[in-house]
């Protein structure tokens, strides 16, 4: 009976030790691999059509306003509400993750305020969305900051 014993506890260790590895690591290449992914090419969508818009490219405030009514708010809208259903395992990953999602937020009622700024032709909502972008700058680079250093940590590469 022993041996029997035995025989069953050894494999169920083995396996239950080849389980046993780095679980942020894990979380991390499924995260950066496979659901930032797609949830990325929204964000880019949204924001390399705000950059057409705005700064150097300034055309007029009509073409902002429709770019940002056709483009730059639904697919950032899109972006943030894929972003906050991203599947994560780990608390390190969630942690850093919460980060991005706090800019994301940020970023996107900025670009409601442009929005209501054009509609009212209100100079002080255009600064306080510049503010507001500005602020989603400073928490999108933390989070990077932060996810770089997690992954060197747990001998993750991250391409940018």
């Amino acid at each position: 009976m022993k041996k029997r014993l035995f025989a069953l506890i050894i494999p169920l260790i083995l396996l239950l030790s080849g389980c046993s590895g780095d679980l942020v690591q894990d979380d991390l290449l499924n995260y950066v691999n496979k659901e930032m992914k797609e949830v990325g090419k929204l964000e880019s969508t949204a924001v390399s059509a705000y950059e057409g818009v705005s700064g150097t490219n300034y055309q007029d405030d009509q073409t902002m306003y429709d770019v940002l009514m056709k483009d730059v708010i639904p697919n950032y809208s899109e972006f943030v509400k894929e972003l906050e259903s991203v599947k994560i395992e780990t608390d390190e990953v969630r942690e850093i993750h919460e980060i991005y999602i706090e800019g994301a937020n940020i970023q996107f009622n900025a670009f409601a305020k442009i929005k209501q700024a054009l509609e009212n032709q209100d100079a002080d909502l255009i600064q306080e969305a510049n503010d507001m972008l500005a602020d989603a700058r400073s928490h999108i680079r933390e989070y990077q900051t932060k996810l770089n250093k997690l992954a060197k940590e747990h001998d993750v590469e991250i391409k940018n």
